[in-house]
């Protein structure tokens, strides 16, 4: 902490970094609408701008965090400061909780009350709603390549918390083999996936080309587990980051919060599995369409 502070808390400096992300997060979600839409005079999928945005936003996050670690590093990060960064981290994930349950919420909507909506007085609610899943959808298995992805994940969930407790007691070879192992098993996971969608989508091996518009279940099916692959991505990137800071003399047993946080938020990716797995695959899933 700077000398003659008289408190607990960090008055950060003046940092350009929020008006950078902000400008770069509004430039990738107008080069987002142009690549699809087409926007300001140019085609659509003209795909620049969206990335240029991306680049901007990718590069703020490193810059910004850089900061915060030197941050730590400096000795800015009181007890109550931590507290504050705790607290963010949870609702962070709180956030991202909900995000989910407005994908199992449809889901749910859809698998138990699908009749009802047949009962409608429009006929293209009627049709649309007739059968569930949608004609020429086929289930994926629940058994096969999701129930291999579940043990990938749970064992995961083994490795990082063996690695978090090697780093509590002092023991940075064990944390830095389990950080390791967490790594190898997420990026495992995000591979099984890929090829699992390559034949959903490309090889139509469940998805036939009747099923094309196949409505709110492929919305809630692609969007669930497509955007849980995604956290699994960003976790794994996580993960990564702390295992070079590991590498690189970083964390202590006392004070290692950015590995804590890699921590909690692959935890919370794993339980997510679990629901998607438990209810999607499993319950919902366990007939094929029509």
């Amino acid at each position: 902490m700077a000398d003659g502070v008289k408190h607990d808390y960090h008055l950060v400096n003046p940092s350009p970094w929020p008006l950078a992300g902000s400008i770069a997060a509004t430039v990738m979600a107008l080069g987002g609408v142009t690549w699809m839409k087409g926007l300001f005079g140019l085609p659509q999928h003209t795909s620049w701008l969206f990335f240029a945005g991306l680049a901007g936003v990718l590069f703020t996050m490193i810059v910004w965090w850089r900061d915060v670690v030197i941050e730590a590093n400096q000795g800015d990060h009181t007890p109550v400061v931590s507290i504050g960064l705790r607290y963010g981290m949870i609702l962070f994930i709180a956030s991202e909780v909900m995000f989910f349950v407005a994908w199992f919420w449809i889901f749910f909507e859809m698998a138990l009350f699908h009749h009802v909506r047949a009962g409608s007085a429009i006929e293209d609610v009627r049709t649309a709603w007739a059968h569930w899943p949608p004609k020429g959808v086929e289930t994926v298995p629940a058994f096969q390549l999701p129930l291999v992805n579940t043990l990938t994940l749970l064992l995961s969930g083994t490795t990082v918390t063996w690695a978090h407790h090697a780093l509590q007691t002092g023991d940075r070879k064990g944390a830095k083999i389990g950080l390791f192992l967490t790594i190898c098993l997420g990026i495992l996971f995000t591979a099984i996936q890929a090829f699992e969608y390559n034949h959903i989508i490309t090889a139509k091996e469940f998805f036939s080309e009747e099923a094309v518009n196949s409505g709110l279940y492929g919305s809630s099916f692609f969007m669930a587990t497509g955007f849980h692959g995604f956290h699994v991505l960003i976790g794994t990137i996580f993960l990564a980051v702390c295992l070079a800071r590991l590498l690189g003399g970083g964390f202590t047993p006392q004070k290692h919060f950015g590995f804590e946080a890699a921590a909690w938020y692959w935890h919370f990716v794993d339980v997510v599995w679990l629901f998607l797995f438990a209810f999607i695959y499993v319950i919902f899933g366990a007939h094929g369409g029509a």
